[in-house]
């Protein structure tokens, strides 16, 4: 067995965690909640900008992998800081530092609850960037699906269809819904261009 997540392959983390939805479930708002005040009262509020639940389990009108993310803006002084990824260690998380790939800047990552022996833990995914980095405009579209029942219905069949697909391959789980979050992204922003 390895021994932290830092062992594990990438044919490990799509064998042990394969993709699966559930319908909503109206208690992952307050796991955020609950959550969200274990950070912020760990770390300075002079840090933490801004915090937000984002991703599908933040949609409650779809499936979603059970898994709570989160975002956080932080300065440009405390992005990447040893002291912040320490203060994140202190509250059960490990670190991996997200590289900086076409228009979309490098940001911190952050995960808790993927338990190696098999158990079910809850998983959370933390993204810590700046305020302009490419990751926020997740937010607006997390907005725009709870506003617009017919989209958020179109991207869950996605979601499904690629979960069936993609059941032991995160990464293109992952890619295979970048499209549509362009297009949603395009129609929130009036057809302007967006970075992809």
């Amino acid at each position: 067995m390895k021994k932290s997540v830092y062992d594990l392959t990438k044919e490990d983390w799509n064998t042990l965690f394969p993709v699966t939805l559930f319908d909503h479930n109206p208690a992952w708002k307050t796991i955020y909640k609950k959550e969200e005040k274990r950070i912020v009262d760990s770390i300075s509020k002079d840090i933490i900008l801004q915090i937000e639940h984002f991703g599908s389990t933040s949609i409650p009108a779809i499936k979603a992998k059970p898994y709570i993310d989160i975002i956080i803006a932080l300065s440009e002084e405390d992005l990447f800081s040893q002291h912040l990824i320490e203060k994140f260690e202190a509250l059960g998380y490990f670190y991996f530092k997200v590289p900086e790939r076409e228009d979309i800047a490098a940001y911190m990552s952050f995960g808790k609850g993927y338990n190696l022996e098999g158990e079910k833990e809850q998983i959370f995914h933390i993204h810590a960037c700046t305020k302009d980095n490419y990751m926020w405009q997740q937010v607006d579209f997390r907005d725009y699906l709870n506003k617009n029942l017919e989209r958020a219905k179109a991207y869950e069949a996605l979601k499904i269809a690629s979960a069936s697909k993609f059941k032991n391959d995160r990464g293109s789980y992952v890619l295979s819904k970048t499209d549509f979050i362009n297009e949603t992204l395009a129609i929130i922003y009036n057809e302007k261009p967006i970075m992809k």
